[in-house]
């Protein structure tokens, strides 16, 4: 019997997806960055994955995804953060540093920088966002785990029995380094939400009902176990767990209509004559 092969993006964003994902009886699992799966689903090296929003649609003619999964928020997302030295209005032709992490992440920004009438000179390589900033780099895209550590090392931090400690009361500039929220500055662009990634597969491989009902099943727990599981990742993270635990309530995980809208307006926006997104009927 072919087992049926599961990629899984490794950020604590999908661990309410993925914390009891387990191989199974006709099922495998891998896991790394968003560019690793989205290059082994593309190669073939696996079946389904959670992978960039951007490349499912840049690849709309041969990958189809689950109709109600996504990595999804409405407003700011904490962990996809550009941090700069300048206003973001005064970004025009500076230099920005990219991740190879995520090309969701640098295509929000492309998109971003051009709806603002902003031409920028970006540049991909790797380092802390002080780091990169100390190098000469007028801004810096972090992503993922590290760009939630930067953001609370640099916003932080939230004050123990405080009333108005909130994370959506830290601050978006200090000590000279002003943080933009990529997914805080397309919901004031469109109103919508944005889609970071989806479960997607290739459309000559549609994954078996059982592994679908697994994906199901896994999520039903980590949504009904997120302080655990966010207790878990804080410590792993090395941040409070209040911290973590906001940081994944945030996120909507299941592709409802509104997400749709924002992923068909993100497409329209980075291709432009695209063929038309599908979602399996599961």
């Amino acid at each position: 019997m072919t087992l049926y092969r599961l990629g899984l993006i490794d950020y604590t964003n999908v661990a309410p997806l993925t914390h009891t994902l387990e191989p199974g009886k006709s099922w495998t699992l891998e896991s790394g960055y968003p560019t690793d799966m989205n290059r082994a689903l593309l190669g073939g090296h696996v079946d389904m994955a959670n992978i960039s929003a951007v490349e499912f649609i840049r690849n709309a003619d041969v990958l189809a995804a689950l109709p109600d999964f996504s990595v999804s928020v409405l407003g700011p997302v904490y962990s996809v953060n550009l941090f700069h030295r300048v206003p973001w209005t005064q970004l025009e032709g500076q230099k920005i540093a990219l991740t190879v992490q995520s090309a969701t992440s640098v295509a929000l920004l492309e998109t971003l920088l051009k709806l603002d009438g902003l031409n920028c000179t970006l540049e991909t390589t790797e380092g802390t966002a002080l780091e990169l900033l100390e190098r000469g780099y007028a801004g810096v895209l972090r992503i993922g785990d590290n760009a939630l550590q930067e953001w609370y090392a640099l916003a932080g931090p939230l004050e123990d029995g405080k009333p108005t400690s909130s994370m959506l009361t830290l601050p978006h500039e200090k000590d000279g380094v002003f943080i933009t929220d990529l997914a805080m500055s397309w919901y004031e662009h469109t109103g919508k939400p944005f889609a970071f990634a989806v479960w997607a597969y290739r459309k000559s491989a549609p994954p078996p009902l059982e592994v679908v009902a697994h994906l199901r099943e896994a999520r039903r727990y980590g949504i009904g176990h997120l302080a655990d599981i966010a207790a878990i990742h804080a410590h792993k993270l090395n941040l409070p767990p209040r911290v973590v635990q906001h940081y994944l309530w945030n996120f909507r995980y299941h592709l409802e209509k509104a997400d749709r809208d924002g992923l068909e307006r993100f497409a329209e926006l980075v291709v432009p004559g695209h063929a038309a997104l599908e979602f399996g009927a599961f």
